[in-house]
């Protein structure tokens, strides 16, 4: 079958002698460009309304010697988290993905490593879950209002796990022996431009995939922050182990009463070259009940806990240089638990540590030399001779690269 098309000249012509069909042959010209034009629109919309993904993180390894204890298998450090090992060490590398699209968005926060495996000690995953410092998705579901329910990273205290977030390399008591982590729901409030709030349940602290226990721990914060600085109230309450039942409980088993922890943490630009940080803590857990083999009995007592300040002044000498102390008072009361050690007639033990730190910023790489001497109120360090001594000195040499 033929078809017969008009030659483009008479098709012209055509056009010319009646007007009406140059009307129409624009028409159909514009209609294809709107056409066109409109795909092209939705296609880019399409595109910039995608989520994107965001990578982030840090690697960090560090050096570490005693300078009036051993340093051979004998070696010992202070009794705080992570940067304990002696010579050269690894931290970790933590690798942060996150997505915040159309009000809702997630946090997947892996880590390797030394560092990152004493900060996920609470996973049973048995390597599933052991590489997972944070899990969780979230719904801003009006500007005053996020709901977050997964794992998160604490919210009491001043430091944190990444080093990249902290100006001093080494951690202070406080924080070691705090939470690490929440796996439960929470609600932010922004209640003002300044003051804002939360409320969560979840799981016993640092219990990663469920709670094991059937019983739940209530948080809160109040927060107020402007301009200068930040300062946030925060409570823990909840029973961390259960409560004992005839029918599985084997003698002597012990299970400990509700743990209670008030924090307060706090830091200001006193100028543009002075920044001041203060944390404040109490930690208290009550004795809970024991089984004997016959019944199941309330232990009599007060309830064990410590408390600790720690003060954070830093100055900064220019944009890729800055030092910076901590001075932390640490105290264990009704024999704590068994932290520092060597209580008196009272039950009562303390340390006191001095940190100064320096940063030096090469690019994304921050050098951190730390000199920190712990004080203990009893002998509880070893001395070259291996005598017991009340205090410990060291040096610790970190590198933080943060992408």
């Amino acid at each position: 079958m033929h078809t017969h098309t008009l030659p483009i000249s008479t098709l012209s012509l055509w056009i010319e002698r009646f007007p009406i069909l140059k009307l129409f042959s624009l028409f159909v010209i514009l209609s294809a460009y709107i056409g066109n034009t409109s795909a092209l629109l939705a296609q880019d919309n399409e595109q910039k309304d995608k989520p994107k993904l965001s990578i982030s993180g840090s690697v960090d390894a560090y050096f570490r010697a005693n300078l009036n204890a051993p340093n051979d298998e004998n070696a010992i450090a202070p009794a705080t988290s992570f940067a304990n090992l002696s010579g050269f060490s690894l931290g970790m590398a933590n690798v942060v993905a996150s997505i915040d699209h159309n009000d809702v968005g997630f946090v997947a926060d892996f880590v390797f490593g030394p560092r990152g495996r004493d900060a996920v000690f609470g996973s049973l995953g048995n390597g599933s879950s052991e590489v997972i410092n944070q899990l969780y998705v979230y719904w801003n579901a009006s500007d005053a209002i996020t709901f977050t329910i997964g794992n998160f990273n604490t919210f009491l205290g001043y430091e944190v796990i990444s080093p990249a977030s902290n100006f001093n390399y080494s951690t202070s008591y406080m924080f070691s022996y705090g939470p690490f982590s929440h796996t439960g729901l929470k609600a932010d409030f922004a209640l003002s431009e300044n003051f804002s709030a939360m409320i969560g349940v979840m799981n016993p602290t640092d219990m990663t995939e469920f709670a094991p226990f059937g019983t739940y721990t209530l948080g809160a914060q109040l927060g107020y922050s402007n301009d200068k600085g930040s300062a946030y109230l925060n409570f823990l309450y909840g029973d961390q182990d259960g409560k004992l039942r005839k029918s599985t409980a084997v003698v002597n088993q012990e299970s400990k009463g509700a743990l209670f922890q008030v924090d307060l943490t706090t830091g200001w630009n006193l100028s543009e070259k002075w920044y001041a940080g203060l944390n404040a803590t109490y930690n208290s857990t009550a004795l809970g009940e024991t089984y004997t083999g016959a019944t199941i009995e309330d232990i009599e007592g007060d309830a064990p806990g410590f408390m600790g300040t720690a003060l954070y002044l830093q100055h900064t000498i220019s944009n890729k240089v800055s030092v910076g102390v901590r001075a932390e008072y640490f105290a264990e009361f009704n024999e704590g638990y068994e932290i520092i050690g060597a209580y008196d007639n009272d039950g009562k033990a303390s340390m006191t540590a001095i940190t100064v730190s320096g940063s030096f910023g090469i690019g994304d790489l921050h050098i951190i030399p730390e000199l920190r001497v712990d004080n203990a109120s009893d002998d509880v360090f070893l001395n070259p001779e291996l005598q017991q001594v009340s205090n410990l000195s060291s040096f610790v040499l970190g590198a933080v690269y943060s992408f």
